[in-house]
């Protein structure tokens, strides 16, 4: 089991292990970014579900260097592997409708930047919070093989497998009612 170290002092070179895993980090939250903003900005739903699961997949990067790799695999089953792929069948099931206005005309002048200042503020907040937070490490718990967390699952975790399924359950339904509301 390798153990996290923490080096205090002089910051770590680039082309260090600290370093590219450092980078590696940026990439996977620039993938979120990335991700959530195509999700968000695209005019098309098989685009913006297509940057949902790049966002989904991104946030699984990032639960991997959070040291939970079992939430990590958990992400991509269920968020990329399923919610997202259902949301995609639901779309494509549905039939288009005659070009529509989408009502962007309705939107007030101010909505653009106080929805830019607010997300800055937020952004700022939450940064000086991380930056001015003593984060501690903690140990990890077992070896993390696969009897540890199917134990875990059916003992500590079964709620939470539950939840799961719920989730899986209602974006089927989701992808059902988009399919039925498309062919009527």
């Amino acid at each position: 089991m390798q153990t996290l170290v923490a080096q205090t002092g002089a910051a770590p070179s680039l082309f260090s292990p600290e370093g590219v895993v450092g980078i590696i980090f940026l990439l996977t939250v620039a993938l979120v970014v990335a991700g959530a903003f195509i999700a968000v900005n695209s005019k098309r739903l098989v685009r913006a579900v297509a940057g949902l699961a790049v966002c989904f997949t991104g946030l699984a990067g990032v639960y991997y260097f959070l040291l939970s790799p079992f939430l990590a695999m958990m992400q991509m089953l269920i968020y990329v592997g399923a919610v997202s792929i259902l949301i995609a069948f639901g779309i494509m099931m549905a039939t288009p409708e005659e070009q529509q206005s989408v009502g962007m005309k309705s939107r007030s002048a101010l909505a653009g930047p106080l929805a830019a200042s607010v997300s800055g503020l937020l952004f700022a907040a939450l940064s000086l919070l991380g930056l001015k937070t003593e984060w501690q490490v903690f140990p990890r718990e077992g070896a993390g093989d696969i009897k540890a967390v199917g134990l875990a699952l059916l003992t500590n975790y079964g709620y939470v497998f539950e939840l799961i399924s719920v989730v899986l359950l209602l974006a089927i339904i989701g992808a059902l009612v988009l399919a039925q509301k498309g062919r009527n």
